[in-house]
């Protein structure tokens, strides 16, 4: 009896501790784990020619836009053309009334035929001593005068049909049907877009920094993606304008589609910093240190404070705090701290895919 009792003693203890034992031992520590890697790109900061620009905004017009004017006085019998209608070299584009021109020409032919018959007559008569060559000096000279007046009776005969000097485009036209119109008076205006005449407005602000003979690239939303380059021939003051606003004259030859009166994006190159630095603008953020880039180094980006200049066409050019060649956050950099873990992507290149895209 003592055996079994002591037993069930022995067993009691065993069970308690076996229960006692788990509840007692210590749960190992968690690990603290931090916010995970930024996944970002990169690219090298480059040195390059930055060239310095002022934007302008102007318009098209026609380097080549005569007034054609009447050449003889007349009636307007009929007009041909309207303003906007395209015209070609020769083509026709009013009549004035030929009536009395016609009939000047007609007696003045009959004049020059009489008078050329006479001229032969006396040089006959002068070979076989009859007149004197003096005589048929004075009738040759008549008959060379009678020539010319036909010539210019013909030539205003032909004034009457008014016709285009050029290929391009009625601007304006001044005359109706039935009008008179006097000699040298206008009767159209016309243009060209063969050659153009880019009119760049400029603020009083830059009248310093502009200057005939620099370079311009042009555009024109009529032609995207075409650019043409061209100098500034002439500074002109803006009609009308008390301050010293002014208007950049470039000339260029149509580089095929651009229009007369259509609006034209000027970018003028005011200088160029040789060699300077330049990042994508997306690796450029501002915190409260100031103007800032990353470094990508050893998994972590590193703050780099910077100074910056131009801007222009996705790239800022740093003045002061980066060297090329070193590597910089671009996607991803507005999301980092200084010494945040980094992971760098790859740049996908264009036209390929990631492995995991092929599958």
């Amino acid at each position: 009896m003592k055996n079994s009792a002591h037993l069930r003693h022995v067993f009691a203890a065993c069970l308690c501790a076996t229960l006692i034992l788990p509840a007692c031992a210590k749960k190992p520590e968690e690990k603290k784990s931090g916010p995970p890697p930024a996944i970002i790109t990169t690219t090298q900061a480059v040195a390059r020619d930055v060239p310095v620009l002022e934007h302008s905004t102007g318009e098209a017009e026609s380097a080549t836009a005569p007034k054609i004017g009447a050449e003889v006085g007349g009636r307007i019998l009929k007009v041909h053309v309207e303003i906007g209608d395209a015209v070609k070299k020769g083509q026709l584009l009013a009549e004035i009334d030929a009536s009395d021109y016609a009939a000047d020409a007609r007696r003045l032919e009959a004049q020059a035929v009489s008078q050329q018959k006479l001229t032969e007559r006396y040089r006959e008569l002068a070979g076989k001593g009859f007149i004197s060559p003096s005589k048929v000096e004075e009738i040759e000279a008549q008959n060379i005068s009678s020539r010319e007046q036909l010539t210019r009776a013909n030539k205003n005969l032909s004034r009457t049909r008014v016709t285009s000097p050029l290929d391009g485009r009625v601007d304006n036209r001044f005359v109706s049907i039935g009008d008179w119109i006097e000699l040298g008076k206008p009767m159209f205006q016309l243009s060209t877009s063969e050659a153009l005449r880019i009119r760049l407005p400029f603020p009083e602000t830059v009248a310093e920094r502009i200057k005939v003979g620099q370079v311009v690239t042009l555009s024109t939303p009529t032609a995207p993606g075409q650019n043409v380059n061209g100098t500034i021939t002439q500074l002109r003051p803006m009609v009308g304008a008390s301050s010293r606003s002014f208007d950049a004259i470039v000339e260029v030859v149509n580089p095929g589609n651009w229009q007369p009166g259509a609006s034209v994006n000027g970018e003028v190159v005011i200088e160029t910093h040789p060699g300077a630095i330049t990042v994508p603008e997306q690796s450029v953020v501002l915190r409260p240190a100031g103007t800032v880039v990353y470094i990508a180094e050893s998994g972590k980006a590193l703050q780099r404070k910077v100074k910056t200049g131009v801007r222009q066409s996705g790239y800022v050019e740093i003045l002061e705090g980066l060297n090329a060649g070193e590597q910089i956050a671009v996607d991803g950099a507005g999301y980092l701290t200084d010494q945040a873990k980094i992971v760098v992507k790859p740049v996908e290149q264009k036209g390929t895919g990631t492995a995991e895209q092929a599958k």
